[in-house]
């Protein structure tokens, strides 16, 4: 990512701490790319700072006087929706809170305390910054399902057979949240690689689980592929991979050779054996994750979908796998539930014919 139009991405400090705003300064203006333009002490004084300064990217804590850090969010995502880094000694303790603000259209979330002690996390808040500077942000809409009736009903879906890998990054909790709100109970199996925390990854499963119809559980050992299941790479220091029948996943210990972790280009490399039975999907992120072993997966003979780039965050795996020829189809965020239910289901009549004896 580099300078908006040719200049520094504009950033407005929003934290009650004086120390921690001249903390973060400090290490924005090592990078020319950035500028930091204002500081805001509440959220009172960010909403009349964001008039008057317009700027790019936003640091905010969450804890704040006056108005707590994810009520603001969400009135500025609402009202004048602003690229956010959620900068928070809440983050990494009460994982449940980085959820909330991911879902409420926050890019990331970093964790304060340990920002203060690891300078190796400066570069991250970097190239974070950066990319929230370009990335697309907008109101939250209704659901789709909610509003156009488009999504299959249990009745309606007869699995075929095929198993479904997702992969997503920044902006993936909003998107994988709205696409997996559209699956009925009865859902293909679903395996999906997010890059995210482990106990972000525990959170996020959580509330999936109140929040979905199918079954959410962390892979965090052999699990068989199920209809109606969902099952998400636990991170940390584990990636999950398909056993070569395509039968069920085991974790794999991460051996430093993968940039991301959990890594989609693992997942969906171990699948390659059994591709014709795979649905491959890439979601939003940064990177080019999942772009070479999606690659892989439609060389042998999978069914491979990315989301479109007008409605990803950040337009960053799904375009690299498009540059590569890897995607059979672009689809917007909205209509991918539907993509993916249709390609792992076949009518009704036809599912009996194949049972007939």
């Amino acid at each position: 990512m580099m300078q908006i139009s040719g200049r520094p991405a504009r950033v407005l400090i929003v934290d009650d701490s004086r120390t921690i705003r001249a903390m973060l300064r400090t290490v924005i203006d090592t990078d020319p790319r950035l500028e930091v333009i204002g500081e805001a002490t509440d959220p009172y004084a960010a909403r009349e700072a964001i008039k008057r300064l317009n700027p790019d990217v936003i640091t905010l804590d969450v804890e704040m006087p006056r108005m707590n850090g994810l009520v603001f969010l969400e009135h500025l995502m609402r009202l004048r929706p602003t690229p956010t880094i959620m900068v928070s000694n809440r983050a990494q303790e009460n994982s449940d809170v980085a959820i909330k603000a991911l879902s409420l259209g926050a890019i990331d979330c970093i964790d304060l305390k340990r920002f203060m002690h690891d300078p190796s996390m400066y570069a991250g808040l970097i190239q974070t910054l950066l990319t929230a500077a370009n990335a697309r942000v907008g109101p939250p809409k209704p659901h789709d399902a909610e509003r156009s009736g488009r999504s299959a009903k249990p009745s309606q879906f007869a699995w075929n057979g095929k198993f479904v890998l997702i992969g997503s990054s920044t902006g993936g909790v909003e998107a994988l949240s709205q696409i997996l709100k559209e699956f009925p109970s009865g859902c293909p199996p679903t395996v999906v690689a997010q890059h995210m925390p482990r106990a972000f990854l525990e959170s996020f499963c959580r509330r999936l689980e109140n929040s979905v119809a199918p079954t959410v559980r962390s892979g965090d050992e052999d699990l068989p592929l199920r209809q109606g299941e969902i099952l998400f790479a636990p991170g940390g220091d584990h990636h999950l991979e398909l056993e070569k029948s395509g039968a069920g996943v085991r974790p794999v210990r991460e051996d430093e050779s993968a940039l991301y972790v959990p890594s989609v280009d693992r997942l969906f490399h171990s699948a390659v054996p059994t591709a014709k039975k795979c649905v491959a999907v890439l979601l939003t992120g940064m990177g080019r994750d999942g772009a070479d072993g999606m690659a892989a997966l439609r060389s042998a003979g999978a069914r491979t979908l990315a989301q479109s780039g007008d409605t990803c965050v950040v337009d960053g795996m799904p375009r690299a796998a498009r540059q590569s020829g890897a995607v059979e189809r672009s689809v917007d965020l909205a209509d991918m539930a539907q993509a993916i239910l249709d390609s792992t289901t076949g009518s009704i009549a036809a599912r009996r014919r194949e049972v007939a004896p």
